[in-house]
């Protein structure tokens, strides 16, 4: 993709997203920018049809997610976003999963770098030990779903029943 494509993509994509969850996500993109990455949000507001559609296909594990929030009144909110390397969309290397999940941390967000790791624990602390030392180049397995970015603090259920973050859990 061409550099004004990715950008207009994001800007795009940005406006679909929750506030305070846009804010993060901004810097997180800017923090990979400046490491030399070319981030691009592929998803951000997920429609119930496509939703339904990932997780009929198993690229989703729940039939509401953060993709789908909205406001009140139906308009797009979304409290998560799939941001993938534009150098290499289909296999980001593990040095960009690590950044990503480094950056997101560094502004109140998580990623799905650890999931499908429950029944191992020594691989998410391993995981989870390089994002706290801000070692991008820490050999680690990743999970399932590393480039999948959320709001931290707020289940599904919350998010579901109209919950939000507030600005301030961002900072």
């Amino acid at each position: 993709m061409l550099e004004w494509q990715r950008q207009v993509r994001n800007g795009d994509r940005l406006r679909q997203c929750h506030p305070a969850f846009r804010a993060a996500l901004k810097r997180v993109l800017h923090t990979l920018e400046q490491d030399g990455y070319r981030p691009r949000i592929q998803d951000a507001y997920r429609s119930p049809a496509l939703q339904a559609t990932a997780y009929a296909a198993g690229r989703s594990h729940v039939r509401w997610s953060f993709h789908n929030a909205t406001t009140a009144d139906g308009k797009p909110e979304a409290l998560a976003a799939d941001v993938l390397d534009d150098d290499a969309p289909l296999a980001p290397g593990r040095r960009y999963l690590l950044a990503l999940a480094i950056a997101a941390d560094r502004y109140g967000l998580e990623t799905g770098i650890t999931w499908g790791f429950e029944a191992w624990p020594l691989l998410r602390r391993a995981i989870d030990e390089a994002i706290a030392a801000r070692h991008a180049d820490a050999v680690v397995k990743v999970g399932w779903d590393p480039c999948h970015v959320q709001v931290r603090g707020l289940t599904l259920a919350d998010a579901q029943a109209g919950h939000r973050p507030t600005g301030g859990a961002y900072a």
